[in-house]
C-alpha cells in the first residue's frame, strides 16, 4: 500500500485552505448568507476531498478526473473571492490570501495530472 492521502502535498495546502473558507464562513455577515456560504464551503471541501479521491483511485482515467475536478474547484473558491470582497465580507488582505492558498494549491494538483499525463 502507498502512502496515505494526507501525506500529499497538494492534500495538506487544500485542507488548510477548506479551513480558512470555513473561518470565513463562521462570521457575520457571511454566516446569514446561506447561497453564499453553502457554495463556498461546498467548493473548497471539494477541492480537499477530490485530491484525496484521486489519490486513493486505482485507475488512471479516474485519478485524473478526480484531480482536474479538485483543480476546478480552486478556480471556482478563488472565483467566489470576488463577490466576497465586493459585498465585504472580507477584506482585500483576506481576498489576497484566498486568492492566493486557491493559485497554490492548484499548482500543486497540476503535479499529479502531469505526472498521470507522462504515463
Amino acid at each position: 500500500m502507498g502512502e496515505p492521502f494526507e501525506t500529499s502535498a497538494a492534500w495538506k495546502p487544500a485542507r488548510e485552505l477548506t479551513n480558512e473558507v470555513y473561518q470565513f464562513c463562521r462570521r457575520e455577515p457571511l454566516c446569514r448568507d446561506f447561497g453564499l456560504r453553502d457554495q463556498l464551503q461546498r467548493a473548497a471541501v471539494s477541492v480537499m476531498n477530490n485530491v484525496a479521491e484521486g489519490w486513493e483511485s486505482l485507475h488512471v482515467a479516474e485519478k485524473r478526473q478526480a484531480y482536474n475536478i479538485a483543480r476546478r474547484s480552486c478556480g471556482e473558491v478563488r472565483s467566489m473571492s470576488y463577490p466576497l470582497l465586493d459585498n465585504k465580507f472580507i477584506n482585500i488582505a483576506e481576498q489576497e490570501k484566498l486568492r492566493s492558498q486557491c493559485v497554490q494549491t492548484g499548482k500543486l494538483i497540476s503535479g499529479p495530472i502531469r505526472s498521470l499525463n507522462d504515463r
